[in-house]
């Protein structure tokens, strides 16, 4: 595997936001997943800053986004996280645990599929 850069990709966040400096309207592109101004209601972005060892972090949502919409998008962004987090270290059993806690945080949310 070379470690010479062969290709770059570009992902583009848009943020309309209201005089409060509110969110109102996201939309995201990415170049290559042939997206071009999706609609989006919330994101979360963290960097890893390896100078500093420390994450950089962007939370917005849209005023519009209910409730149910951010318990459901919380609960796959942390299935999410056990899934990335075992591909990239091989710990198994500790991302077991986290889908654990995913389930138990689905239950106490009541968006348990019926």
């Amino acid at each position: 595997m070379s470690d010479q850069i062969t290709k770059t990709s570009e992902i583009n966040i848009q943020v309309g936001l209201n005089e409060n400096q509110l969110p109102l309207r996201m939309l995201w592109s990415a170049s290559d997943g042939q997206i071009d101004k999706a609609e989006a209601a919330a994101f979360l972005l963290s960097i890893w800053d390896p100078k500093s060892k420390n994450t950089m972090k962007i939370d917005l949502w849209t005023k519009d986004m209910t409730i149910e919409e951010m318990k459901q998008f919380f609960h796959q962004t942390l299935l999410t996280m056990a899934d990335n987090f075992e591909k990239a270290t091989g710990e198994h059993l500790i991302c077991e645990d986290l889908r654990d806690y995913c389930y138990h945080f689905a239950d106490k949310m009541n968006i348990l599929p019926e």
